[in-house]
């Protein structure tokens, strides 16, 4: 059973890992010099999950940030070359958001250094720990109580 007391400090313990996974993948983000900071890599990464350009406010949506927040991030990565503004064929008062090929090369490197900040960040646990692990994350991503086996 736990006490609210233990259940502090597990927050507290999550906080502080949430800390440590993104001050890692920020210093293999830099290692890499690709000049894209952890909110344009998260834009990027939500970028790539469309089958066609979406909206910047399908993004903002998406991001659960307000629009103004996207516009900042797409002018920044439009002025990197990684995305580019396109009219909507339907609508052309409508601006869609696509990848450049400099983005989806930049998302590979991305990928890159998040399995290497990974790597780091799991390198003390056994493949036992890390599966239970795993299986500790999914149950507290999907809000459901783990089925005993």
């Amino acid at each position: 059973m736990t006490t609210p007391d233990s259940d502090g400090l597990l927050a507290e313990q999550l906080l502080r890992l949430t800390r440590r996974v993104h001050r890692i993948q920020k210093h293999h983000l830099e290692q890499r010099g690709l000049g894209i900071t952890p909110a344009q890599s998260r834009l990027l990464r939500t970028l790539a999950h469309w089958g066609s350009p979406p909206r910047m406010a399908d993004l903002a949506e998406r991001l659960e940030v307000v629009p103004r927040a996207v516009t900042t991030l797409v002018d920044a990565l439009e002025a990197s070359g990684k995305v580019r503004r396109v009219p909507d064929p339907a609508n052309r008062r409508v601006i869609r958001i696509e990848l450049t090929d400099d983005g989806r090369a930049a998302l590979r490197e991305l990928r890159s250094a998040r399995r290497s900040a990974a790597e780091e960040i799991l390198a003390p646990l056994t493949e036992e720990q890390r599966e239970a692990l795993g299986g500790l994350l999914d149950t507290l991503i999907d809000g459901t109580p783990a089925r005993s086996c």
